[in-house]
């Protein structure tokens, strides 16, 4: 098992010697662990190619960017770092999120492997995802880069939404529900509660993707027009998505 320690005082060198005799592979960072955090704070400020995967919830984002990262494209998958789906119902009920230290520290060093030169796919998200908040320098990278919104059938993003969330407790489902209530307005969030407690998980998907879709659209209506490209993907694999993705990228990059 490896182990990273700083190198800025004997304590750093105690331990590292301690593990050590224990058969852990230690690497000692120079200068300490504030010398590893100003490194991680270079890292947000790299001049990234980003392509923005946007689309409603339940298009299948996530799955898409693991398809593009198996087509051999640079992919940063912000929630699975954040460990939250970026909703009311982020944490899927099991997923607990790193502190924000925790999560810049990972976030750089999935970046650091990055090649600037190449493309590199990331999640359309909030500034905050759950308690998360993606630091500044990389925020404002991504707001500038242009976004690819996928658009998918309402029946498929249901239908995708309800194997998703249908396995979940409904307690956490009415509990999340809750939480949005001001939003979604009272005789929604009833409906939809009822909808949870009588498991019919399609009406309760529709409901509250009432919600979730609007919000969407606006922020997408505040998008730099010039920067955004809408690209329908009802059917077919994840794979087959990801391949027609990276030509119409392809064709627009050409176009530009």
């Amino acid at each position: 098992m490896r182990c990273i320690a700083g190198a800025g005082g004997m304590r750093s060198g105690v331990m590292a010697w301690a593990l050590d005799l224990y058969g852990f592979e230690v690497l000692l960072i120079q200068g300490g662990y504030k010398s590893f955090r100003q490194w991680a704070r270079r890292q947000f400020a790299a001049p990234y190619s980003f392509r923005i995967l946007g689309g409603m919830t339940g298009s299948g984002k996530t799955r898409l960017l693991a398809a593009l990262k198996t087509s051999a494209e640079q992919v940063v998958d912000l929630e699975d770092l954040a460990q939250h789906q970026g909703s009311s119902y982020g944490t899927m009920n099991k997923m607990v999120q790193p502190t924000q230290e925790q999560f810049e520290n990972n976030l750089a060093w999935r970046l650091k492997d990055l090649d600037t030169a190449r493309q590199v796919w990331i999640e359309d998200e909030n500034m905050n995802i759950g308690k998360i908040i993606i630091p500044r320098p990389l925020w404002e990278n991504l707001v500038s880069a242009p976004t690819f919104n996928i658009e998918v059938a309402h029946e498929e993003r249901v239908a995708s939404l309800v194997r998703e969330y249908g396995s979940l407790d409904p307690d956490f489902l009415v509990a999340c529900t809750q939480r949005i209530h001001k939003r979604l307005g009272p005789l929604q969030t009833t409906q939809a509660i009822t909808a949870i407690r009588e498991n019919r998980m399609a009406d309760f998907i529709r409901l509250v993707l009432v919600y979730y879709d609007k919000a969407y659209s606006k922020a997408l209506a505040g998008k730099i027009s010039a920067r955004l490209f809408t690209l329908l993907l009802s059917g077919g694999t994840d794979m087959e998505k990801a391949r027609e993705l990276i030509e119409f990228n392809h064709t627009i990059a050409t176009e530009r």
